[in-house]
């Protein structure tokens, strides 16, 4: 998403031309409400690349040159525009400026999905870069204040809480929770606390613990200790990351749990 935050910035001093996606047919690269902003030096975002996107950097910088003035385009992708897709897309154009940057901000940059990340050591960091081009809003938690970079992304508050769990409580409902602190036993406090709040209130979607198959085990075991039901625990992901990435490298982890998290509904 950092690309358009620098993009609308950009507005403030030359003028643009919105492109969007306004309707498709059949097989095509990007879905209607797909957006890029144009310049007449430069782009931000992309509808999909390809010729169709040439097609539509030319016409864009036709309107800001003021060499026509037409404000939409039916493209269909077969060999005339060097793309087998087969589709049909239809692109609507609007020339923008400072004055449109509140709109274009509500419109180009929807609600983030919340992410509430526990947990500052080598793979929280490479998470946190791992999920900042992405439709991500995350609230990183440590225990341990001085444990933050100076520098974050955007969409990353950061933290500090002791104990760390009492943060649980008050997570945005929909919160897609990770647990990686430092200790083993902060992170059973986090998993105990996320399963009282999903049995009350059923509203974390995804609760994902690090840890090999043994900690896992160990874990279960003191979870059914404190009373948690099997169906309860199964609600817990352990290990974290999409399946067949064997690489324990901190940023290799974080490339396969930020792909996990866009599979989650």
């Amino acid at each position: 998403m950092n690309w358009m935050v620098l993009a609308l910035s950009r507005l403030d001093e030359e003028p643009g031309v919105r492109v969007s996606v306004a309707a498709t047919q059949g097989s095509v690269p990007r879905g209607p409400g797909t957006h890029m902003l144009v310049f007449a030096q430069g782009e931000a975002g992309t509808i999909g690349g390809g010729h169709l996107e040439f097609q539509a950097l030319a016409h864009a910088r036709r309107l800001l040159a003021g060499q026509t003035e037409q404000m939409t385009l039916r493209q269909v992708l077969g060999p005339s525009l060097g793309q087998c897709c087969g589709g049909v897309v239809a692109l609507v154009f609007e020339r923008v400026g400072g004055a449109d940057v509140a709109r274009l901000r509500t419109l180009l940059m929807p609600p983030r999905t919340p992410v509430a990340l526990f947990g500052g050591g080598h793979v929280g960091k490479a998470l946190v870069q791992a999920l900042a081009p992405l439709p991500f809003a995350v609230r990183w938690v440590d225990s341990r204040d001085e444990i933050f970079p100076t520098d974050v992304p955007d969409g990353v508050d950061c933290e500090h809480s002791n104990p760390v769990q009492a943060a649980v409580a008050d997570l945005a409902a929909g919160s897609r929770v990770l647990i990686m602190s430092f200790s083993h036993a902060e992170d059973l406090d986090i998993v105990v606390a996320c399963l009282k709040r999903l049995r009350a209130h059923n509203d974390l979607p995804f609760v994902g613990l690090i840890g090999s198959a043994t900690k896992w085990a160990t874990f279960r075991h003191r979870l059914q200790e404190r009373g948690f039901s099997a169906e309860e625990i199964a609600r817990i992901t352990c290990p974290i990351g999409v399946p067949g990435i064997t690489g324990k490298e901190p940023e290799v982890i974080a490339v396969a749990v930020a792909a996990q998290l866009l599979q989650v509904n």
